[in-house]
């Protein structure tokens, strides 16, 4: 495959922190990629809540990351970086990046590239990698949930919480979510929740204390924070783990250590743009061999909300800040 790769691409800048009409369109050099990287032409990007803060101005890139937003893209790869090997130009992948996602072009490590599934388009494809890396590090890694364990996902309409809810079920475990409309809990239904929990008119606590016969649940996924913690601990049973992933609600949390100690309960969490990309090839590699094969037979599919022109990047996080999204929002190009 030959390709002419311009000088200068299209992409979204953050031009200082603020609202979303901070996010303007903008001429910027296209990069080149370095040893281990590839570039790649982006067809489709996803939009995510760590862009939010991002644009707000609470969640730097780290260093050496562009600092255009985008954590996630689909498209084809148009060149190779020194050392790249097992990809091409021309092939189709979807890729997680620390940055940069919002632009024409994007470089990503090539370990960090996976192929777009089969029967997949780019649109779906980009609203895979920073979800899908998340949710399979943080439950199977770090929680290591197994087959016949239950599962309590928060935020279960969001893209995590989409994706949370279908890895899980495809993988055994009995699940539950908390929603903030009855909308929004029919989905979480549909796509494998035993139950889903409005948490606007009910205790998700004690409903889920009741649906476990006073057990509790095994482990919580927790994108919320603030005052949700105790109460995640008061519904866990002996053994439990507490996943935190983001804390809307708050960073700073008042605890009951007895309720630690005597259920004998496992209390971690994780970030990942900070993580180094060995780590973050590990997982890619994770989900190329369990995860790949279920999303090509469409087992598994990312819920996509909407989507926006890249130019449009400002409408798209004015619909999330709104929380009325069920699912993954995109930037098509």
């Amino acid at each position: 495959m030959s390709t002419t790769i311009p000088q200068t691409m299209r992409a979204v800048a953050i031009t200082k922190p603020g609202g979303p009409e901070m996010l303007q369109p903008v001429s910027l050099p296209t990069p080149a990629p370095g040893a281990g990287e590839v570039l790649i032409e982006v067809a489709a990007a996803g939009v995510n809540r760590p862009d939010v803060m991002q644009r707000q101005g609470f969640y730097p890139p780290p260093p050496g990351a562009p600092d255009t937003p985008g954590l996630e893209v689909a498209g084809t790869i148009v060149q190779l970086g020194a050392g790249v090997s097992g990809w091409a130009p021309g092939d189709k992948v979807c890729a997680l990046v620390a940055g940069g996602g919002y632009a024409q072009y994007c470089i990503a490590p090539a370990g960090q590239c996976l192929p777009v599934p089969a029967g997949m388009d780019m649109i779906a494809a980009a609203a895979i990698p920073e979800t899908f890396f998340t949710v399979w590090t943080n439950l199977f890694d770090g929680a290591h949930l197994q087959a016949g364990e239950s599962l309590l996902v928060h935020g279960g309409s969001s893209g995590i919480g989409t994706t949370a809810i279908q890895i899980a079920r495809a993988f055994g475990a009995r699940v539950f979510a908390t929603a903030g409309s009855e909308a929004k809990c029919n989905v979480c239904m549909q796509l494998g929740a035993e139950r889903a929990i409005n948490y606007r008119t009910e205790d998700f606590a004690e409903v889920v204390k009741q649906l476990t016969g006073g057990a509790g649940v095994d482990i919580v996924l927790d994108m919320v924070g603030g005052d949700y913690v105790a109460r995640n601990i008061s519904c866990l049973a002996q053994g439990g783990r507490h996943v935190s992933i983001a804390f809307l609600q708050g960073a700073k949390v008042t605890l009951n250590l007895l309720a630690v100690l005597q259920k004998r309960l496992i209390l971690t969490g994780s970030g990942l743009r900070p993580r180094s990309v060995a780590e973050k090839t590990i997982i890619a590699n994770d989900l190329r061999e369990r995860v790949w094969p279920l999303l090509a037979a469409g087992q598994l599919s990312p819920v996509i909300d909407s989507t926006y022109p890249l130019d449009d990047a400002a409408a798209a996080h004015a619909r999330m800040e709104s929380s009325e999204h069920i699912g993954k929002l995109v930037l098509i190009l």
